[in-house]
């Protein structure tokens, strides 16, 4: 039976999930988890790179330097608290911190930080990075790459799911009878994350309290809708290079009598909307959608989806073994298991690529 680890970080850069499995067969089974969070001067420098998009070369090398010591730093917390072997551990596989995804235009590509050979060098387990650009080298997206986990270990043959990704970017897989389907829905927690930050000084909306005190401004959320992206058809994907405070500065620059909770309330059911949309159109039939990522626990927020969609039940993924905030981490252990296994680790038909290719680039902490 062999363990593997998997790493994230996401696009709200407030910390790491790494997950201990075994994985038997393709049957995973969570062993152990850490959470930890990052240091706050690496968290303002990914921030600020994430805001402005820029930055030197030499600034550029220190933060994957210090990114690859946290995820290494975590590594070995979450190894001494289980209480296993290194040895035994075949392999992490680890997402690093996406600071530019740009499937679009003339060049292509997506970046991803944190430096692998140097997580193999702290931890002395081979580490898998880097999962998206070759799913891009064949003309795919690079993302969603989790459907592909979904696919494996959610689907049924009774039922119709939804998988739910409400991160700082909402994604969905639809696991059909016959076909899988997974895209970018547009933003899940970024937007509103962003604005309580900047308003109040908090890191996030907890249960979607600040949001459900305003009202939502149906005018305003008409115009945040009548983003291109939102009319797109699949496969897409997006990022914080879209849905960020620039962005939403100039939708908000007619309306200076908006209070900052109606704002809340409008980018929540933004938020709600854009997925409804996508599931009436990919997922007519649904009978359930399972959530996980940090949206999970925005308590309003799930009402608000409940709501759009009153046939279907809306559940937390630990229904199906797998808790809310992990989900992510394991797909990525999965990934790394799948490249150990030299398997391909995409679902063209997601990603738009032209086939299915193995997915990530090995640092092997041995010869």
């Amino acid at each position: 039976m062999d363990m593997y680890i998997g790493v994230m970080s996401g696009t709200s850069v407030d910390g790491i999930d790494a997950v201990l499995v075994t994985i038997n067969d393709g049957k995973i089974k969570v062993l152990n988890s850490v959470s930890q969070d990052f240091p706050d001067d690496l968290s303002d420098d990914v921030k600020n790179l994430l805001k402005t998009g820029e930055t030197s070369l030499k600034k550029l090398g220190e933060i994957d330097h210090r990114l690859a010591l946290s995820y290494a730093d975590c590594v070995n917390k979450l190894i001494l608290d289980s209480g296993v072997e290194r040895a035994k551990i075949v392999a992490i596989g680890c997402h690093g911190q996406t600071v530019y995804h740009a499937p679009g235009g003339k060049y292509p590509f997506t970046m991803q930080i944190g430096d692998g050979n140097l997580l193999a060098a702290k931890t002395g387990i081979t580490s898998i990075v880097d999962f998206r650009r070759m799913d891009m080298a064949f003309g795919g997206e690079g993302a969603p790459l989790t459907p592909a986990f979904h696919h494996e270990h959610f689907r049924s043959e009774n039922e119709s799911r939804v998988i739910l990704n409400l991160g700082g970017i909402a994604n969905i897989t639809v696991l059909g009878k016959n076909e899988v389907i997974g895209l970018d829905t547009g933003p899940a927690n970024c937007l509103i994350d962003l604005w309580i930050q900047n308003k109040r000084g908090e890191r996030y909306d907890s249960n979607g309290d600040w949001a459900r005190s305003g009202q939502v401004n149906e005018e305003l959320l008409s115009l945040l809708l009548e983003e291109s992206y939102f009319s797109l058809y699949a496969p897409k994907s997006t990022g914080k290079e879209l849905f960020n405070m620039d962005w939403l500065s100039h939708k908000l620059s007619n309306y200076i009598d908006i209070t900052d909770e109606d704002v809340q309330a409008t980018l929540t059911e933004l938020t709600v909307k854009t997925i409804a949309n996508e599931v009436n159109i990919y997922a007519k039939d649904v009978e359930a959608i399972y959530v996980c990522g940090g949206g999970a626990y925005n308590v309003y927020l799930l009402e608000r989806l409940r709501n759009y969609l009153p046939k279907v039940k809306v559940l937390p993924t630990t229904e199906l073994g797998i808790p809310v905030q992990l989900v992510e981490a394991v797909a990525f252990s999965w990934l790394a298991y799948r490249r150990i296994n030299e398997k391909a680790g995409n679902l063209h038909s997601v990603t738009g690529a032209e086939k299915d290719v193995l997915l990530g680039v090995v640092c092997k902490s041995k010869n």
